[in-house]
C-alpha cells in the first residue's frame, strides 16, 4: 500500500482502483473527489466510489482486498436503502475508501460517461458532471444540494440539460423537482 500515514485516503483509493482493474470491475469516483473535479472544493477525509455490482460480488471482491492488506467491513442496506451494499476499505492509519455496490436510480451508462482524470501519475474514472449533479440532488442533504448548485454554476452553458433532466427523472419525481427549482435560481 502507498499510504504512510493519516490523511492519505486518495492514495488508498489508487490501491483500491488497481485491484478493481485487475478484477475487471468498472467504477466511478463520486463524493468529495468528484466534487473537486466538477469545481466544488471541500474537505473530506475519505474517498467514495460506486461500482455496478451487487452485494454478492462485493463479498467476492472483499477477499481480494483482505489478501492485499486492506481492512474491510461489508455492510448491506435494507430494501429501502438507496445503496444496497457498501464495502468499506481502510488501512492502519485510518484512511478510508467506501465502495458502493450500486445506487438506486443510477443509470448504467453513467460508467461509460465517467471522465478519465490524471491523479498522482495515474488515472481515475470520475463520475460525469450531469450524473454527479443528479446523484447529489437525489441524496438531498444540505452539502449535497450545495455541491449540485455549485457544479451547475461552474458548468454554465456546457451542462447537458436534456441529459440532466433524464437522469434526475430516474431518481424520482422529487429529484426532478429539486433540479427544476435549482435551475430557476
Amino acid at each position: 500500500m502507498r499510504t504512510k500515514g493519516p490523511g492519505e485516503s486518495a492514495l488508498l483509493l489508487l490501491d483500491a482502483v488497481a485491484l478493481l482493474s485487475q478484477e475487471g470491475v468498472t467504477y466511478a469516483v463520486i463524493g468529495a473527489m468528484a466534487a473537486a473535479v466538477h469545481g466544488v472544493v471541500r474537505a473530506s477525509i475519505d474517498a467514495d466510489v460506486v461500482l455496478p455490482v451487487n452485494a454478492a460480488r462485493l463479498r467476492q471482491l472483499e477477499k481480494g482486498f483482505v489478501a492485499a492488506g486492506f481492512q474491510t467491513q461489508l455492510r448491506q442496506g435494507d430494501s429501502e436503502d438507496p445503496v444496497p451494499a457498501v464495502l468499506a476499505l481502510s488501512d492502519p492509519h485510518g484512511n478510508r475508501v467506501d465502495l458502493l455496490g450500486g445506487l438506486r436510480g443510477l443509470e448504467p451508462a453513467a460508467f461509460s460517461r465517467a471522465l478519465t482524470v490524471p491523479f498522482q501519475g495515474e488515472t481515475l474514472r470520475v463520475i460525469g458532471r450531469e450524473d454527479f449533479v443528479a446523484m447529489k440532488l437525489f441524496a438531498g442533504g444540505p452539502k449535497d444540494m450545495a455541491d449540485a448548485h455549485a457544479a451547475i454554476r461552474v458548468a454554465g452553458g456546457s451542462l447537458d440539460l436534456m441529459l440532466l433532466r433524464q437522469l434526475a427523472r430516474r431518481y424520482g419525481p422529487s429529484t426532478l423537482e429539486a433540479l427544476e427549482q435549482m435551475l430557476q435560481q
